[in-house]
């Protein structure tokens, strides 16, 4: 089964922009029922797991060594159907999920809700730079194989 490739929710924030609100003071009038993200904080889950190439008992296997107790598939598939309402992931465990899963948008949606923002440490930044830079080295490589093969063709 092949994984989807991630999708920047249109209604999101971005930073800059963010900023700019803080900045000019801007507050909107708060509408009943706007920090009700359940929805949104369990499709968020949702796609955290879709998007890790770990199976969820492995996620489960992994969070429960982080938390020190046991998480079981079990209690990951309660968090993430739509059936079962009144079980939620508690907010202690929201870390250990998006280490495990490498998916940070859960914590980010909690940010957000509460007029904040959550920026990854350092060792991820390095991390996503190094991933970067070597994407960059990839594709060079696969240009001059190309322009290698354009010659070849070429006769030149």
């Amino acid at each position: 089964m092949s994984k989807r490739k991630k999708r920047v929710d249109r209604r999101q924030v971005s930073l800059f922009d963010l900023l700019k609100r803080c900045a000019a003071g801007e507050t909107d009038k708060a509408r009943e029922g706007e920090l009700n993200i359940a929805d949104r904080l369990r499709g968020a889950l949702v796609n955290a797991i879709k998007q890790c190439p770990l199976s969820r008992h492995q996620i489960a296997g992994e969070m429960s060594h982080l938390l020190g107790h046991e998480v079981s598939k079990t209690t990951i598939d309660s968090w993430t159907a739509e059936s079962k309402e009144r079980n939620r992931i508690p907010a202690e465990y929201l870390p250990a999920f998006c280490r495990v899963t490498g998916d940070r948008e859960p914590i980010r949606l909690l940010a957000e809700c509460g007029d904040m923002f959550a920026m990854p440490g350092p060792e991820a930044l390095r991390a996503e730079i190094q991933k970067f830079d070597e994407q960059e080295r990839k594709a060079r490589a696969e240009k001059r194989k190309r322009m290698r093969f354009l010659e070849d063709m070429s006769g030149k």
